[in-house]
């Protein structure tokens, strides 16, 4: 592979905001998949990730679908992401089951889930090194190089009318996206370095504490603390963690939660006593994320409650780490159930990706 930018690459990254900028910016949706840098040079290809491995194995399908879609010779930074089976949002557990070690399987998922990759920046293209120039003209030619794409590849919509930007921060989310992308019209390309902007959604809701799991540090400390909800059913349903504590306040709650510590024979998730050293209430894919982690966790008794500020769901779950803002003593546990979360308004994916006339 001989490319005027050449693999490995750590992606431009964007820093977090609270509003959408005014100003000189190209705004775009904040795709919610996996983050990676292509690279094509006739029949070679490289699809790379965000911490610059490689990530071509996963996604024999793409491949194909870079070779018939890209230019011969490219360089081009977006977003692996895959539909519902419906088409109409994000599946963000299904594209994380395509990480997986055997090679019969990866095969097996790439027929079953296909997934889609999203271009929103140009690096390369033929012998010309795009990333000194400005975003505005990187665009122009990303949109031109991919104008005859064929249906896995996609070049994301993006808009200077930052009221246009506004509209879709508020109706992409039903599509599975998490927020709004603004980019410098006169920026270049920055490797690794937070030059763009990104505003999430961010709302928050009470949680039931329903256990927790040690800290790396020692067995005095509080690694992460196990969030429930309770469904229509009855049921508390494990729906994250948050754990970004200074360490002194994790001794304490150490210390604070002892009395809560129960048996599984008596706690909502009994059935995780079974299970304890391999996962979490989640699914059993999820070890495969972290390696040699023990995954096991303290039941306790499902009596305090916390408010925490997350982004965005993902199915009955937060898609990210949820973040502390206060405990809740004079919230009623059983009152805290999945109908206190706002639901995001409706929108198909397929309209947004082309998917459906």
């Amino acid at each position: 592979m001989r490319l005027p930018v050449m693999p490995p690459v750590a992606p431009m990254l964007a820093k977090p905001i609270k509003h959408i900028p005014h100003g000189e910016y190209s705004y775009e949706p904040k795709w919610d998949g996996f983050r990676s840098i292509v690279f094509r040079d006739g029949d070679d290809v490289e699809i790379g990730s965000r911490n610059e491995r490689p990530m071509t194995r996963y996604f024999p399908e793409l491949v194909d679908a870079v070779k018939q879609s890209l230019p011969a010779r490219c360089v081009i930074d977006g977003e692996i992401v895959i539909p519902n089976a419906e088409g109409v949002r994000l599946d963000f557990d299904a594209l994380q089951q395509r990480i997986h070690p055997a090679q019969s399987r990866v095969r097996l998922l790439a027929q079953r889930t296909p997934a889609h990759f999203v271009a929103f920046d140009l690096l390369a293209l033929d012998d010309t090194n795009y990333c000194g120039r400005p975003f505005a003209e990187r665009r122009a030619a990303l949109v031109e190089a991919l104008a005859d794409a064929g249906p896995r590849i996609h070049v994301t919509p993006a808009t200077t009318d930052r009221s246009l930007a506004e509209r879709w921060f508020r109706q992409f989310e039903g599509a599975g996206l998490d927020g709004v992308i603004a980019k410098p019209l006169n920026g270049t390309y920055e490797p690794d370095r937070r030059v763009m902007f990104k505003v999430k959604h961010e709302r928050t809701a009470d949680c039931v504490v329903a256990g927790y799991r040690l800290h790396k540090s020692g067995p005095d400390a509080i690694g992460s603390l196990l969030l429930g909800l309770y469904t229509d059913a009855g049921d508390l349903a494990n729906v994250g963690v948050i754990g970004a504590f200074p360490l002194a306040r994790r001794r304490e709650l150490f210390r604070e939660l002892q009395p809560l510590v129960t048996t599984f024979d008596d706690h909502p998730w009994s059935w995780a006593a079974q299970e304890a050293g391999t996962r979490t209430p989640r699914n059993a894919e999820t070890s495969r994320w972290s390696r040699g982690k023990d995954l096991s966790f303290v039941p306790l008794r499902p009596e305090r409650v916390v408010e925490v500020r997350y982004d965005h769901m993902e199915g009955n779950r937060f898609r990210h780490t949820a973040q502390f803002v206060r405990w809740r003593p004079d919230r009623d546990p059983r009152s805290c159930t999945y109908a206190q979360l706002e639901e995001p308004v409706r929108f198909d994916l397929g309209a947004i990706l082309g998917l459906k006339p």
